[in-house]
């Protein structure tokens, strides 16, 4: 496929962003006291604030960062956790990104595209583990052409199993046109993924030589092209480790206003994944900017107050003791069990046909435990997408944190049908204390609701939601 480049957006200007940055090189107690307090009332942070808090060093200012992360994340979402598994359906690229296994000239990785049979296997696992939906990812290339993301998806959604199904595919594809995002958002896709991997020009040019990826401008202006097309809900991303954090996390947010300015509505997630070890990439084993663990939960943290209504995303690329040090920082969304090669749950983990090495290796069971032994809600929950509470809709109501009377119930009852229909005995017991001491904590009217939708998970129904 080719395509014309769009101009140079005019809202990423790296200038401004780096004097916003130079700007605010050392701490100021009382700014920042003024930034943390705005970010309680949950009404997001502008560039300036987000570098001031970026500069911070001091102990006690990064525990009272954290502690306002956490109360914003619990006032908008609560302490529920929503699961996912990608789904990657080929390693097959055009692409030349040197940081990544898929890249066209790695002669050290393992080729496969999944058939639709094969995808179809994949899928009855994932729905056999209890997962409830996927994220669909394939490389910059596909055998069949756009058809045969068109055709995985509906593959996906046609798998039934006796105990259940997957109830939204959600995306992470290669920038498109504005018709083939209308098939997309045909096709009944929940959230389309897409990581710029880095803003900074200069850096990107230097890891994306060739392929259709080397275009700077028709990757930025992906999710303009979406919008256009009547999809609603964007999921953004930064592969840090590329260029200066600080950098990218300001590029993000001039991202999202942007879209915000534009078609109303901002990003509904925001993925952080470090660069990890891939086979064939001497890049990705040494990052050129090294992002710290201090640094990593700094701004996984300053992401969560600049836009609280966004969900944050942390994937199985972190190890299990890093995943559970961000849950009390924002994170809302996590993948589980994954395998990041195609084939990877019909068959086994395979490193050599992988796109990067996996941090957490644990199954979906281990976590959910583990999950909901910290105190959280595990939630399989898809209702927003299936009552088209999406895009603007949503926002409206994650906003203002009202959000919140949904999710909690729902939540209750994704997480009890999973108990029911996959967990072991000590899972079981452990989540009917947390779904007990959830309910518990709720208000009245939430309580009413999750004992409704409870009941009825117990009485044999299934997929209920408010």
């Amino acid at each position: 496929m080719t395509h014309a480049s769009p101009d140079s957006p005019d809202w990423l200007d790296a200038a401004r962003l780096q004097d916003a940055l130079d700007r605010h090189r050392r701490e100021d107690a009382g700014r920042i006291a003024e930034i943390l307090a705005k970010a309680r009332e949950l009404k997001g942070l502008d560039g300036d604030e987000v570098a001031a808090l970026a500069a911070l060093d001091r102990p006690d200012l990064l525990a009272e960062l954290f502690a306002t992360a956490r109360a914003v994340k619990e006032a908008i979402y609560g302490r529920r956790m929503v699961f996912f598994a990608p789904l990657y359906i080929s390693n097959l690229c055009g692409n030349e990104c040197l940081y990544c296994a898929f890249r066209a000239s790695n002669n050290s990785v393992i080729r496969h595209t999944l058939n639709q049979e094969e995808i179809a296997r994949e899928v009855e696992i994932l729905i056999e583990q209890g997962h409830k939906r996927v994220l669909m990812v394939a490389g910059e290339s596909y055998r069949g052409g756009f058809e045969y993301v068109l055709d995985s998806i509906a593959t996906i959604y046609s798998v039934k199993r006796a105990n259940g199904a997957i109830r939204r595919v959600n995306a992470n594809l290669a920038p498109l046109t504005v018709d083939q995002f209308r098939a997309l958002h045909g096709a009944g896709i929940g959230t389309y993924q897409l990581f710029q991997e880095t803003y900074h020009r200069e850096t990107y040019a230097a890891c994306h030589p060739r392929g259709q990826k080397a275009d700077f401008n028709w990757r930025v202006t992906a999710f303009d092209r979406a919008m256009e097309a009547g999809i609603d809900d964007v999921g953004m991303g930064v592969l840090f480790g590329l260029a200066d954090w600080r950098f990218e996390v300001l590029a993000l947010m001039s991202h999202i206003a942007h879209l915000e300015e534009r078609f109303g509505v901002g990003c509904h997630t925001i993925s952080v994944p470090r660069l990890e070890p891939a086979i064939g990439s001497a890049m990705a084993t040494h990052p050129p900017v090294p992002v710290s663990d201090a640094d990593f939960k700094k701004l996984v943290a300053i992401l969560r107050l600049a836009v609280p209504y966004t969900g944050l995303i942390m994937s199985t690329r972190e190890s299990a003791a890093m995943r559970r040090e961000t849950y009390a920082l924002g994170v809302s969304q996590i993948s589980a069990g994954s395998r990041t090669n195609p084939g990877g749950y019909a068959a086994a983990e395979q490193f050599e046909s992988s796109q990067f090495q996996l941090g957490d290796h644990r199954s979906l069971e281990e976590v959910v435990q583990d999950i909901a032994a910290m105190g959280y809600i595990p939630s399989f929950c898809t209702a927003c997408y299936r009552v088209g509470r999406t895009g603007g809709d949503f926002m409206d109501l994650a906003k203002t944190g009202d959000i919140k009377a949904k999710c909690a119930p729902n939540a209750v009852g994704t997480f009890l049908e999973y108990l029911l229909d996959y967990a072991g005995p000590d899972t079981l017991a452990e989540g009917e204390r947390r779904i007990a001491a959830e309910i518990a904590a709720m208000a009245p009217e939430e309580q009413r609701v999750a004992r409704r939708l409870a009941d009825m998970v117990r009485a044999g129904k299934r997929d209920v939601f408010c």
